[in-house]
């Protein structure tokens, strides 16, 4: 059965450029950002590079890969996570993400696993869920 965790994600940076003709839509964007997770996850800085497709200036959907390094429930080592996720008009973000298969290290190898978070305009952390299996 898996583990069911629970912690805070801090957006740390947030770099975007245009992915294409920057005046239209729908358009694409590129973004890097750097996070920290705390609670069930421990995670400094991590590394995130989003696509974001903005169907209006406000409203959209995104995926991306995110790589943490640090501790699962004190377990060492790191995992990758594909996010997919859409954003309103009100700023509000809902995001999936799931463990991609085989990026587990060190004491986290096998680590397989499934999560959610919701961003509110405002929020200087936000919570995530997190189910896991290590096998």
């Amino acid at each position: 059965m898996p583990a069911h965790i629970t912690g805070r994600i801090t957006s740390a940076d947030w770099k975007e450029l245009p992915a294409g003709p920057a005046e239209t839509t729908p358009r694409l964007a590129r973004a890097s950002v750097t996070n920290t997770f705390t609670g069930g996850i421990e995670a400094d800085r991590t590394t995130c590079e989003y696509t974001i497709v903005y169907g209006t200036e406000k409203t959209g959907g995104f995926t991306g890969m995110e790589l943490l390094a640090g501790r699962l429930e004190g377990r060492e080592g790191s995992f990758v996570v594909e996010q997919r996720g859409t954003f309103a008009a009100d700023g509000t973000v809902h995001c999936t993400f799931e463990v991609v298969p085989g990026t587990g290290t060190g004491e986290l190898t096998g680590l397989t696993g499934t999560g959610a978070f919701t961003y509110a305009p405002g929020e200087s952390s936000f919570p995530y869920t997190f189910d896991y299996d290590l096998g």
